[in-house]
């Protein structure tokens, strides 16, 4: 089970440990169910995953596993558009919590933060640099922007 609080970012943000950096790709073969593959390099080294997720926007299903190479490869044959490309860093909140920030094909900034329970989350009070929170605005989800190439504006 995933449980995570969605914010937008105007940045990478500044003064928080940094516990990892990686660059991932990342195409879906499905978006309802969603259905994603995706490749993370970090420290040199790639990984596979292929991933389902249920619906919801707080709380959903989810399901991973590793992928071999070519597994990735031959999934990434069946792709109708290019992989998504995002610089991925994590960060150590004040709290103890992981925030999880995303640059998305060099155009956007978002940040994910995953708990334990609903409770933890509903609890969470996000630091005023996060920005808007989109946890359960429609259209914010990757495979949303895998669709549409573009996130919604909050104007």
């Amino acid at each position: 089970m995933e449980i995570e609080r969605k914010f937008l970012l105007n940045g990478f943000p500044q003064g928080l440990p940094l516990l990892e950096e990686s660059v991932m790709e990342q195409g879906y073969l499905c978006t309802d169910p969603v259905v994603r593959i995706r490749s993370k390099e970090k420290d040199g080294r790639k990984t596979y995953r292929l991933c389902f997720k249920g619906e919801g926007r707080l709380v959903r299903q989810e399901t991973e596993m590793d992928l071999t190479e070519s597994q990735f490869g031959e999934l990434s044959n069946l792709l109708r558009a290019p992989m998504v490309r995002k610089e991925f860093r994590v960060y150590a909140l004040p709290g103890g919590e992981r925030l999880e920030c995303n640059l998305v094909d060099g155009q956007f900034f978002y940040a994910e933060v995953e708990f334990p329970t609903v409770e933890a989350a509903h609890a969470f009070q996000p630091p005023a640099f996060l920005g808007r929170e989109v946890t359960e605005h429609a259209g914010f989800s990757m495979s949303d922007y895998w669709n549409t190439r573009r996130f919604p504006s909050l104007d």
